[in-house]
Order: structure tokens, then sequence, then C-alpha cells
């Protein structure tokens, strides 16, 4: 770690307040050691909680294998669209056997992808809507990766709702207009660390616009690391940037920030998060 950046203090969150990373992919970042010091530092700042997440069936059973070896630490499966070849009736039988275990809270990520086309986008379809209709059967709320695909999304979402467990749009990259009819939808939108870009004005546009009670926060760790440490790898600990980001945008305290997305994460997950006693003057 570089004295640069040991010099970069982090934002500063109250003994009483908890960050959850909503989505991020603890089997992408290194060694069983190394993950521990990534889930350490997190959680000794505040960010108590994280929700891993799955892309495929080995990386589903990973996010599975790091919730029930952490205690902050739940889990998510599904097959992200750049799998999509992959959903398979014997793929999507072993992860609806995953999905019913306690420690796995959504089912995700799943969705659609119109920029890397990584699998034609009727087969990209095809598994989005069996996986929701799993998800349904199974009650777990829905996580969406949505890139470049927002009509069509929608579309499929109204089409094969309601969903009673819920669901969230990780990572939103649409505008105002679209944000508001995913809320009206009754998912909620999770704003990554791209919140603190400077060209960002659209996603900063939607969080002005949305109320806390639709925001959740993410890293996508290892992916999308905000300012001040753009370009490096992304970790749940950077979730402090992105929600000092958001209360600047909405001119609240972060406390509040934490205090509602906590919230939401609770109501859509289940998840049970309590404050614990940790150190003050944490540097990343």
């Amino acid at each position: 770690m570089s004295k640069k950046k040991k010099d970069i203090l982090l934002p500063a969150l109250d003994q009483g307040s908890v960050l959850v990373d909503t989505h991020c992919h603890l089997d992408m970042m290194g060694s069983s050691a190394e993950v521990e010091h990534i889930i350490s530092r997190a959680t000794t700042a505040g960010v108590q909680c994280m929700i891993t997440i799955g892309i495929d069936r080995k990386s589903s059973e990973a996010a599975l294998h790091h919730a029930v070896n952490h205690a902050g630490v739940y889990a998510a499966v599904g097959i992200h669209p750049h799998h999509a070849h992959e959903a398979t009736d014997a793929t999507l039988a072993a992860l609806e056997s995953l999905a019913r275990h306690e420690r796995v809270v959504g089912w995700g990520e799943i969705g659609m992808d119109t920029v890397k086309n990584y699998a034609p986008l009727d087969i990209q379809q095809l598994a989005f809507v069996r996986q929701l209709q799993l998800a349904k059967k199974i009650g777990l709320p829905v996580i969406i990766h949505n890139r470049e695909a927002h009509a069509r999304i929608y579309e499929l979402l109204r089409e094969n709702g309601p969903f009673p467990a819920g669901g969230v749009i990780h990572c939103f990259s649409g505008d105002r207009e679209i944000a508001e009819k995913f809320v009206d939808l009754g998912f909620y939108i999770s704003i990554p660390g791209v919140i603190t870009f400077n060209k960002a004005e659209m996603l900063q546009e939607a969080v002005r616009s949305l109320p806390l009670s639709a925001l959740l926060v993410e890293t996508d760790a290892p992916f999308l690391a905000p300012v001040p440490f753009r370009g490096r790898t992304n970790e749940p600990l950077y979730t402090l940037y992105t929600a000092e980001k958001i209360a600047r945008i909405k001119g609240v305290e972060l406390g509040e920030v934490a205090q509602q997305t906590t919230a939401n994460v609770r109501k859509l997950f289940g998840i049970t998060i309590e404050p614990e006693a940790r150190p003050g003057g944490t540097k990343p």
C-alpha cells in the first residue's frame, strides 16, 4: 500500500452508522487471505455488511462460500448476461439449490447488456426471463445488470412482474426518467462509485431527483473505483466515498445516507445489521 494511498483519509461514519456494499465480487479479489484483509478494512471503517454476487455457477458457489465463512457477508447467485449461454437446465437447477441456502439473499446478477454483446440478445433475454421466474418461485429479490438496455429491461420487468420480493437495478447508468420508472415498478436504484466522476452529470441528476428511500450504494468491486482511487482496484471500503458524494448531492449528512440506505437493505434483502464498535480515524 503506497504512502500516497495511506495519506487519503476516509469519510468518517459515526459509531451509530453502518453502510452496506450491496454489490461486490469477492471471488475476484485474490486469495482467501487477501479477501480477509479486504473484509476487515471495510468492517473496521463501518462498511459492516456486503453482498458478494455470482455471475455464473462457479462464482455463485464461491459467493456462498464467502458468505458462509464471514459473518458480515451475504451472497447472491445467478448467471450474468455475458454468460447467458450457460443458463442450461442443469445449471439453473444447481443455482436454484444454492439459492435456497439461508446466506443467499438475492438472485443475480442477471439482465441484459447491449454493449459487450458476449452473448446474442435473444439468448440473453431467454436467460434473463428464466431467472426472473426462478427468483419469483423462490421468493428472492432480483439484482439486475442493465447496460444500455433500459427500455427492454423495463418492458421485461413489466411483462414478468410483479415481483413481491422486489429487486434492484445494479450500477445504475440511466437518466432520471428511467430511474423513476424503475422505482415505480418497486425497484431500488443502486449507486456505484461512478457518481464521484466529474462527468457523471446524468447519474448525479438522477440521484438528486430520487428520495433516499429509493437508493442503495455499492462498489461493484473490484471494478469502478470511485474518486480518489479511480483507475485502481475497487473494494467494499470505498462505499464510503459513494455515500459521501450522495450526501453532498442531496445536501444531507453522511450519517443520514448511511441510515436510510441501510434501512433499505434490511427491507429488500431481509438482512439484520447492527452497528459494531470500531476504532476511529481509519485510513484506507
